[in-house]
C-alpha cells in the first residue's frame, strides 16, 4: 500500500475541525485525521507492506523548466507553497509520529510524492498487488490491471473508496484504461497550472486519445500530415499547441524509475508494534493523540495493547 501522504493530510486538515487541539491549544486536526485514515486503511485492506510517500519537492525544477506555469499559482511570497500555517506546524508532528510507530516514510529530493509512488508501484507489482491511496487523479495513470495496481481514490472519503483500475478508468472517461496521462495532457488541469490545449475539452480529448492512442500518436499524425480522425477544428488547435505538447510529457508523466538509495533500502514491512514506544508515548502525551494512536496500533496488531 502506497499512501499519497500530502493528499491525505490536506484532506484531514480541511475535513477535521481546527478546534481539535493538543492540550496547549495547538491544532492537531491533520495529525489525528491522518492517523485515523491510516488505521482505517490498514483495518479494511490488510496490507503486508505500507509506505507513506512524501513530497521532498512539491514543485520540482525539471517540471517547472518544461512548463513554467506548473503549480505557479500555489507559490507563496517566500517562494514556498501556500500551505496553511496551522497545517505546516503539524507536519513535523506527523513525521515524528509515523517514525515512532514504525511506518516507512519515503521522499526523494527533487521529486514529488507522486514520483515516489510511481517508482515503488512499478517495483512492487512484481511481488503482488499494489494499492495506491490518493485524492489526486494524476495517479490514475499508474493503474495496471495486469499488475495489479489499483488506485484507491479518496474523493468520497476513506470509508467510501473508489477502486480505480484500467477498466474503471476506461468506463468513466471513455478512454483506453492506460491513457489517463495523455487525456489529462490534452484537457489540462488548472489545479496544477497545466493549461491543456485551448479548445480541447473532455470529449474531444477522449476521442483523440481513443483514435490515436497517446499524445505521441497524435504528434506523429500531425507530423505526417494525417487529417483523418481529428474532430472538427482539433487538428488546427493541436498544431498551434505543438510546443506545449512536446513539453507536457515531462510534467504530466509520473516518474517510475527514481534511482535513489533511500528507496533501495526502504523497510516497508508493516510493523506489529511501535518502533519507539517511549517516543510514541511522549508524542501522544504532548499532542493529545492517545486515541488515534491507539486506534492505529490496534489496526496494526488487533491484539495490541494501548499506550
Amino acid at each position: 500500500m502506497l499512501l499519497d501522504t500530502p493528499s491525505l493530510y490536506f484532506r484531514a486538515f480541511f475535513g477535521v475541525p481546527e478546534s481539535v487541539t493538543a492540550p496547549d491549544g495547538t491544532p492537531v486536526n491533520a495529525v489525528r485525521g491522518l492517523l485515523d485514515m491510516i488505521a482505517r486503511l490498514v483495518q479494511d485492506r490488510a496490507p503486508g507492506r505500507l509506505v507513506c510517500c512524501m513530497d521532498a519537492d512539491w514543485r520540482p525544477e525539471f517540471r517547472v523548466a518544461a512548463i513554467p506555469s506548473y503549480k505557479a499559482h500555489r507559490v507563496a511570497d517566500d517562494g514556498g507553497d501556500q500551505t496553511p500555517d496551522a497545517l505546516g506546524a503539524q507536519l513535523p508532528v506527523i513525521d515524528a509520529v509515523l517514525d515512532a510507530v514504525g511506518l516507512a516514510r519515503a521522499g526523494v529530493p527533487g521529486y514529488e510524492a507522486d514520483d515516489v509512488i510511481g517508482t515503488l508501484a512499478v517495483r512492487g507489482k512484481t511481488d503482488g498487488p499494489v494499492d495506491i491511496v490518493t485524492g489526486d487523479r494524476d495517479l490514475f495513470q499508474l493503474a495496471d490491471d495486469a499488475g495489479p495496481v489499483a488506485v484507491l481514490y479518496t474523493a468520497r472519503g476513506v470509508r467510501n473508496l473508489q477502486i480505480m483500475g484500467e477498466k474503471e478508468i476506461a468506463a468513466k472517461y471513455a478512454i483506453p484504461g492506460g491513457a489517463y496521462a495523455d487525456y489529462a495532457t490534452l484537457r489540462g488541469d488548472p489545479s496544477d497550472g497545466l493549461p491543456g490545449v485551448p479548445g480541447i475539452g473532455d470529449k474531444t480529448a477522449a476521442a483523440l486519445v481513443t483514435r490515436f492512442g497517446s499524445v505521441a500518436g497524435i504528434r506523429a499524425a500531425l507530423a505526417d500530415g494525417t487529417t483523418e480522425g481529428f474532430p472538427a477544428g482539433a487538428r488546427r488547435r493541436l498544431e498551434a499547441a505543438g510546443d506545449y505538447l512536446a513539453a507536457a510529457e515531462t510534467v504530466v508523466r509520473v516518474v517510475t524509475d527514481i534511482d535513489d538509495p533511500v528507496l533501495a533500502v526502504l523497510d516497508d514491512r508493516l510493523p506489529s508494534g511501535p518502533r519507539d514506544p517511549a517516543a510514541l508515548v511522549e508524542l501522544a502525551d504532548r499532542w493529545g493523540l492517545h486515541s488515534p494512536v491507539n486506534r492505529l496500533l490496534h489496526a496494526l496488531a488487533r491484539d495490541g495493547a494501548d499506550l
